[in-house]
């Protein structure tokens, strides 16, 4: 186990696995770590991006709880699961998070018995108190009291993410969230079929406390992991607020999306003010009409404006992609790296955000589309999403030879603009023609990044998979 690795108290009676978290310290360990405190049950937390299976942790413990908050999470569980099973046999197992109610009979047929989604830390501080286990999953969209979220259990928040600014320098990052769930319902997103467009914020207090004890362990900078930040944008200034006045000198960001930066237009002066460093918002794509069938809420002008709005208060935009769809052609793509092209967007993109392949888990609303329900195959559980192919086999060729490539790129820590140029060539001989030559001007600047790059809906890598 590595150094400075927190090891479970003695005598613990359930252990907590985040198996990951984009490089960020879990919230939500440390949140259900809080609530098993407080009922005075001992509580180790196993964060599997920064820690291996350690025997020692869990022997003797009585419950492990996995929280399955996104695709990549939920595949390397059902790769830890069989390590898990060996280390702990007497233990029963539970599985909470986006990723858990929709794969609940998948993850039974694994040996989890009890499933649970939306706010569930009562239902799994009661199942882990000897209560009945619920023959259903159990998904609680009702309002609960968030306790200040205990990270003593955690490793420290050095070993994780850093935020790389574009002068070369870095600051350490603490990982708040400020509400759960999202009031939208975009048809490809994990939210949607767990709380079916209702969300619930975390109180201010409980928030500012949070960042307070991760500001003390050396954050200087806070990653907001809400679905969307704005979705209650009064709640999101008076944390904004409380925040700045308590500590003036923190820089944070959020995701927020392209109808949020629009409708919400005069707020992020205010809360740019506040700290607000750079917005991460899911565009997902240029087309308009595979936003349509993603049900986005806004088009490519849309975007556009969105991104000429926060240029001109000199706020950071961070774009997302999902670039491979069933709808996607190899036109359709390359258009869209004309379009970071011309928008000087490319040292904005990790590379592997040009890589990510539509995935379609079960529970998804793409599915009540009549035209894309006819072209997937059966639900594959090695893969956990419903299979589908493009049109034209050289887009799916061209996706894992880029994906191959984002990757390589990333153990190699290649500049994205490299990256992107390859891409860019790449594309034009699947298409037959030549690459047109790029003006470095075209690149654009480098914004402020997490130097963890990877997604919530990409495939776990090898090397995530390798301690297995």
């Amino acid at each position: 186990m590595p150094a400075g690795t927190p090891r479970a108290p003695s005598g613990a009676r359930i252990v907590l696995v985040s198996p990951y978290e984009l490089g960020r310290q879990p919230f939500n360990l440390a949140e259900p770590a809080a609530w098993f405190a407080r009922a005075g049950i001992d509580v180790a937390c196993v964060d599997l991006s920064q820690q291996t299976l350690d025997a020692a942790t869990f022997a003797d413990v009585e419950y492990v709880a996995l929280y399955l908050g996104m695709h990549t999470a939920t595949r390397i569980a059902a790769a830890a699961l069989p390590k898990i099973r060996s280390l702990a046999p007497q233990a029963r197992l539970a599985a909470f998070g986006l990723y858990a109610p929709v794969n609940a009979a998948w993850l039974k047929s694994l040996g989890v018995e009890a499933i649970f989604g939306g706010e569930s830390e009562p239902d799994l501080l009661a199942w882990a108190q000897g209560g009945e286990v619920p023959p259903e999953p159990v998904v609680r969209r009702s309002r609960i009291d968030f306790l200040l979220p205990d990270r003593s259990g955690l490793p420290p928040l050095a070993r994780y993410a850093k935020l790389n600014l574009p002068d070369g320098t870095q600051k350490i990052v603490g990982f708040a969230e400020a509400s759960r769930g999202c009031k939208h319902l975009c048809r490809h997103c994990p939210v949607v079929p767990v709380y079916e467009g209702k969300f619930r914020v975390v109180p201010v207090d409980v928030v500012v406390a949070d960042v307070a004890q991760q500001v003390e362990a050396g954050a200087a900078h806070i990653s907001f992991g809400d679905p969307d930040f704005l979705n209650g944008p009064t709640h999101a200034l008076k944390v904004a607020e409380a925040l700045h006045a308590r500590f003036p000198g923190l820089t944070w960001d959020a995701t927020i999306k392209v109808e949020h930066l629009r409708d919400h237009a005069g707020l992020l002066p205010r809360l740019q003010a506040c700290g607000l460093l750079f917005v991460v918002t899911a565009v997902e794509s240029v087309d308009d009409a595979i936003l349509d069938r993603l049900a986005k809420g806004h088009t490519r002008a849309g975007f556009e404006a969105a991104l000429a709005h926060c240029r001109a208060l000199g706020l950071a935009l961070a774009p997302t992609f999902v670039p491979f769809t069933p709808w996607t052609t190899l036109a359709g793509y390359r258009d869209l790296l004309a379009t970071l092209l011309r928008l000087r967007l490319v040292a904005a993109v990790p590379p592997v955000q040009l890589a990510i392949r539509l995935l379609v888990p079960q529970g998804s609303h793409l599915m009540q589309l009549p035209d894309f329900a006819a072209r997937v195959g059966a639900f594959d559980e090695a893969m956990l999403g419903y299979p589908w192919q493009a049109d034209d086999a050289r887009v799916d060729a061209l996706q894992a030879e880029i994906m191959a490539w984002a990757m390589e790129a990333d153990k190699q820590n290649l500049p994205r603009s490299e990256v992107f140029a390859d891409i860019w060539s790449r594309t034009h001989a699947a298409l037959g023609e030549a690459a047109p030559p790029i003006d470095p001007a075209w690149f654009g600047e480098p914004i402020p990044h997490h130097s963890e790059p990877w997604y919530c809906c990409a495939e776990p890598t090898e090397t995530q998979l390798a301690s297995f």
